[in-house]
């Protein structure tokens, strides 16, 4: 990790289907971010082709069938021209830009992260665990992969992840030094305060537990699609490798320096937990 990097999380209102328009906002906050010295802007999910609010209060099969079309136009290949776009921003700000995307993969659908630098794309995450009201859009993806990058080893948990353990640990074991950590949250209250508190517990215990630095971003703004709406509050959060709060913000952009002098002091304290795992003893875990 580079001994200094400064990194940013913005919310935006992107909105489903709106892929241009997203890009636009995207573009807008990449700059303003890399202007003010950031080296890595971190999205919410599914900011680059917005986010399908998904709790439709009647007339479910009508919306189901109307949503997944959506879904299915919305959809981006990670070859396509939405991703070049982005890397194109990425190469033209000077910063490294992750965001998500419903990702078209053929005959299934993934929500996807997205990292693209200066030199291209760095690195993809699909959505591990899929929360119920979400099961009809996409499929749950692979374990992550960490990515080394200029700035020092990135990896990524998307949303619900973040709320179980071994989504982080997964990185951990592949020594990520720094993870994403994009949301589309609106836990009541729908407020930047209540996505907090919600949110933060697990960001904050997934640091701690593995050691590592995590940048934080939920989705803000009113969806409306199929006959639905749903409303995000935006929020954002910089967490350490003790689990402590770094930065937190109402949005809509907080930026942060990270020192890689904190993450060596945090993983040399005697209660550096990652430490003290005992991987023979965990063979039950996956069985059950």
């Amino acid at each position: 990790m580079l001994d200094h990097v400064i990194v940013a999380a913005a919310n935006i209102a992107s909105q489903p289907g709106a892929t241009t328009q997203n890009l636009s906002l995207i573009s807008d906050y990449a700059a303003r971010a890399a202007a003010e010295g950031a080296q890595l802007i971190l999205f919410p999910e599914l900011s680059l082709t917005g986010f399908i609010p998904n709790h439709p209060l009647s007339n479910h099969s009508v919306w189901l069938r109307e949503a997944l079309q959506l879904a299915r136009s919305a959809a981006e290949r990670i070859d396509g021209p939405a991703v070049g776009a982005v890397t194109k921003i990425a190469r033209q700000a000077g910063i490294f830009i992750s965001a998500g995307m419903l990702e078209d993969a053929g005959n299934l659908l993934y929500n996807t992260q997205i990292l693209a630098g200066p030199d291209g794309l760095d690195g993809t995450w699909r959505k591990m665990h899929i929360p119920m009201f979400e099961m009809p859009f996409y499929n749950g993806g692979p374990g992550p992969v960490v990515v080394d990058t200029p700035l020092g080893r990135i990896g990524a948990n998307i949303c619900f992840d973040a709320l179980l353990p071994e989504s982080t640990r997964l990185l951990a074991v592949q020594n990520v030094e720094i993870v994403l950590f994009p949301f589309a949250a609106d836990p009541p209250p729908v407020t930047p305060a209540g996505w907090a508190a919600w949110a933060g517990p697990a960001l904050r215990a997934r640091c701690q537990e593995n050691g590592i630095f995590g940048i934080a971003a939920n989705y803000a703004g009113h969806v409306a699609a199929a006959g639905v709406e749903q409303t995000f509050p935006g929020g954002s959060l910089i967490t350490g490798p003790r689990g402590e709060v770094l930065a937190e913000s109402a949005g809509p952009l907080l930026l942060r320096e990270l020192r890689a002098a904190g993450l060596r002091a945090a993983r040399a304290e005697p209660e550096y937990l990652f430490r003290f795992r005992r991987p023979e003893l965990y063979g039950p875990l996956a069985l059950k």
